[in-house]
């Protein structure tokens, strides 16, 4: 997974522009031996009648060697993930982490809510709705600064060659929010339909975007990151009947994919469908 997409080769992650310095114990560990294996490789040649060879018996143990330790990893990333949890239950905060396809539409769809909501009473609250957030990229802050621009306090992760995040780096950045502050807080995912699935962040809720560009099919070939959603958003839906999208085929496609999540229809950029998902957060809240 990671070891071929460049994450295992993450260098600096910057939390607001200040490095922080990471280092994949999964590459470490992938390409290195002890000193005890390392002087024990038998150099006996194991050829012919389907016994194998040397070779493989060593690539085998090494797969199995890395295996080991991505696990170990995520479940390091997993203890770190409820820790954050239980962080922000204790703040009353909601945390949603919102993962996507590169230019799905995850920055339009936060803006619209920060600008809709900074001055709306939800029925579950006795004042505005209070939204920070943490974005993740692999360069520039650019997405954090159009969402200051809107008027949420924004917070920046740029994660170098990583394409996702991992609990770690969001608790490092919410230490820059005023959780006290804050009703919900979003989490904006690195863009990519792959390894974020396997990070849970300390998340309350997992929303999907899908867009009406990308296709109806994407959640049959992504399945794994639409079935660990709560709710899937497809997006774009005033573009749809211009870009040919099959509406009820991609319904059916999410449903046999993630059965489990709540499906609403929306469009960041005119509002349609924004008033059923302001009307979910509001019951989640409560």
């Amino acid at each position: 997974m990671c070891q071929d997409c460049g994450c295992n080769q993450v260098g600096a992650v910057a939390i607001d522009g200040v490095t922080h310095h990471e280092h994949s114990h999964l590459h470490e560990y992938s390409h290195s031996h002890d000193r005890q294996h390392e002087h024990q490789h038998s150099h006996q040649d194991f050829t012919g009648n389907g016994t194998g060879n040397h070779h493989d018996l060593h690539e085998r143990s090494h797969i199995s060697h890395t295996l080991a330790i991505h696990e170990s990893l995520l479940s390091k990333n997993d203890r770190l993930a409820e820790r954050n949890r239980g962080y922000f239950q204790a703040k009353g905060v909601l945390a949603l982490n919102i993962l996507s396809s590169p230019g799905s539409g995850k920055t339009a769809l936060i803006e619209r809510m920060v600008q809709d909501l900074n001055s709306r009473v939800l029925t579950s609250l006795q004042h505005p709705l209070r939204i920070g957030v943490i974005v993740g990229d692999l360069e520039t802050d650019n997405d954090a600064q159009r969402l200051r621009r809107a008027g949420a306090p924004a917070v920046q992760i740029t994660t170098g060659n990583a394409c996702h995040l991992e609990a770690d780096m969001v608790s490092r950045a919410m230490q820059k929010l005023d959780l006290d502050a804050l009703d919900v807080l979003i989490i904006e995912n690195v863009g990519n339909l792959v390894c974020p699935a396997s990070y849970d962040l300390g998340e309350a809720m997992r929303v999907v975007l899908l867009s009406v560009t990308e296709g109806e099919d994407k959640p049959l070939k992504y399945p794994t990151m639409f079935k660990t959603a709560n709710v899937v958003l497809i997006n774009k839906i005033d573009i749809a009947e211009a870009v040919g999208f099959d509406r009820e085929q991609a319904i059916a496609n999410i449903r046999r994919v993630a059965p489990q999540a709540t499906l609403l229809e929306v469009s960041a950029r005119t509002g349609q469908g924004m008033e059923a998902w302001y009307s979910y957060l509001g019951t989640a809240i409560q």
